[in-house]
C-alpha cells in the first residue's frame, strides 16, 4: 500500500471511531511506528486530523461534544460498573459534590432513597434523580444552564462553590491523559469543573477506559488534583502506570 492510500484509510478510520492510535495502525498496516507517525503529520499538516498523544483525532474533534442522549448510550456497561463501585465510596452522612456527567448521574440514580447525605451538584440530571430522595439534603447550584449537558455555569456556580468545603467530588471528564490532564470541550463547563476540585477535601473521578488518551479544549485539572480514578479494565496498562506514577490511586472494574 502507497503511502496516500494508507493515509486516506487511516482518515476513515479516525472519522469513524472518532480516534487512532499509532501502535495499533503500526501492527493493521504492517509498518512501523515512526511510519504511521508520519503519516500522521502529513494528514494534521493537511487540517484533517489533529495530533494527540499517542495518536489522532479528526479536525475539529477537540471541540466535539456529545449531547446527553449519546453519552447515556456509550460504553453503559462500563458506566454501570463504575458508578457500583463508586457507590462504595461515599461515605455515611457524608457531604459530596456530584459533577456533570453520564456516569455521576449513573452514580445518583444507585443512592439508597433512605441513605443520609448532604449532596451538591451543578447538574440538572443529578438533581432530577435525588430530588424525592428523603435521606438526601439537596443543594442545587445555580447559574446558565448549557443545553448539551444541562449543567450550570458561569459566575453563581463558581461563587457556589467557593462557599463550601466537600468531603468528596466525583468528578467528570470528556478526556484524560497522563501528560494533559483532565479536558472538556467547553471553557465555562472546565471552569465550574476546577472549582468543583477546590471545593472539595478528595476527588473521585470516574471516567471510562474510552476517554484515556483524548484531548479537548479546556483544560481544568490535571492527576495531582484526583485521589482515586475510577474506571473500567479496558485502560491499558500504559496509562494505568502513568497515571499511578502521578500519585493517583487506580481501581479498575
Amino acid at each position: 500500500m502507497y503511502a496516500p492510500e494508507r493515509q486516506q484509510e487511516i482518515l476513515r478510520l479516525a472519522r469513524e471511531a472518532g480516534r487512532v492510535d499509532v501502535l495499533s495502525l503500526a501492527e493493521r498496516f504492517q509498518v512501523t511506528a515512526e511510519t504511521v507517525r508520519r503519516d500522521l503529520t502529513a494528514l494534521d499538516r493537511a487540517g484533517l486530523i489533529r495530533r494527540v498523544h499517542g495518536g489522532a483525532i479528526p479536525s475539529g474533534r477537540l471541540d466535539f461534544e456529545p449531547d446527553l442522549t449519546e453519552r447515556e448510550a456509550t460504553a453503559a456497561e462500563e458506566k454501570d460498573r463504575i458508578a457500583a463501585a463508586a457507590l462504595q465510596r461515599i461515605p455515611d452522612g457524608a457531604g459530596i459534590i456530584l459533577d456533570a456527567g453520564s456516569t455521576v448521574a449513573r452514580l445518583a440514580a444507585r443512592i439508597p432513597v433512605d441513605q443520609a447525605l448532604t449532596v451538591v451538584t451543578h447538574a440538572l440530571p443529578v438533581a432530577a434523580r435525588l430530588a424525592d430522595h428523603a435521606g438526601v439534603d439537596l443543594h442545587l447550584v445555580g447559574g446558565r444552564v448549557r443545553h448539551r449537558t444541562r449543567a450550570a455555569v458561569d459566575a453563581w456556580a463558581l461563587r457556589a462553590y467557593a462557599e463550601i468545603r466537600a468531603d468528596v467530588l466525583f468528578l467528570a471528564t470528556n478526556g484524560f491523559t497522563p501528560e494533559a490532564g483532565l479536558t472538556t470541550p467547553d471553557l465555562a463547563e472546565g471552569a465550574v469543573k476546577r472549582a468543583a476540585i477546590a471545593a472539595a477535601r478528595r476527588v473521585v473521578l470516574l471516567a471510562d477506559s474510552a476517554k484515556a488518551g483524548q484531548e479537548h479544549f479546556a483544560r481544568f485539572g490535571t492527576f495531582a488534583d484526583v485521589d482515586l480514578l475510577i474506571t473500567d479494565t479496558g485502560l491499558a496498562p500504559a496509562h494505568k502506570a502513568a497515571i499511578e506514577a502521578a500519585g493517583t490511586e487506580v481501581e479498575l472494574v
